[in-house]
């Protein structure tokens, strides 16, 4: 993913309580004369989106919602967002493992691996990892000396390429990268000390 135009902030987390909203596909659907129907998918994968409004009712939290907007100059800039529903390479709550997900087989030359996360037999490329929940496994036992994970493309690097035949796994918590998708945020004052914003939505970033 090109890191141009994202700043590598996350969206508070008082502001991304409650927000709402999850994964899309793109699915053509064609009737055919007989009844019957004939469905193509136009993406291989899917792209999220969400919506903050609702998720900031105190002035204070409304607030730090536009001057993060502000920060990021509306569409412009991308950041990172916690999906507390999908956030991890386990199952939500749980704390991730070195063998959750295999990510790859050596081949005795190839240094880098990409972390990855599995729905079905569909992959998802996982680009923000949060620094410091990367944790690797080779053969099944959890090592750390001469790994070095990149929280801004999710791309676990071992100094000595594994070797022919070793299975490469990996546990993590994720961000999501995303951005703002108007460069317009309304609010509203709905009394002395609340208020709410009316529609601020956000979408992932597709590397």
């Amino acid at each position: 993913m090109s890191l141009a135009n994202f700043h590598d902030v996350t969206l508070p987390m008082s502001i991304a309580f409650g927000a709402q909203g999850g994964p899309e596909r793109r699915t053509e659907i064609v009737a055919l004369a007989s009844g019957r129907e004939v469905r193509n998918g136009l993406w291989s994968g899917s792209r999220r989106r969400w919506e903050l409004a609702g998720s900031a009712s105190k002035l204070g939290d409304l607030n730090k919602l536009i001057e993060f907007f502000e920060a990021r100059r509306g569409r412009l800039h991308g950041f990172r967002f916690r999906d507390i529903i999908d956030d991890r390479s386990t199952a939500p709550g749980e704390m991730p493992s070195a063998t959750d997900v295999v990510i790859g087989e050596g081949d005795g030359s190839k240094p880098v691996f990409e972390l990855i996360k599995y729905y079905g037999d569909t992959i998802r490329r996982i680009w923000k990892p949060v620094s410091g929940s990367v944790r690797v496994a080779i053969d099944g036992v959890e090592t750390a000396e001469g790994v070095s994970i990149n929280t801004n493309s999710g791309e676990v690097r071992f100094v000595s390429a594994p070797s022919i035949g070793a299975v490469i796994s990996a546990g993590f918590v994720f961000d999501v990268p995303v951005r703002f998708d108007s460069d317009r945020i309304e609010t509203s004052l709905d009394g002395f000390g609340a208020g709410r914003a009316v529609q601020v939505p956000i979408i992932e970033l597709l590397g």
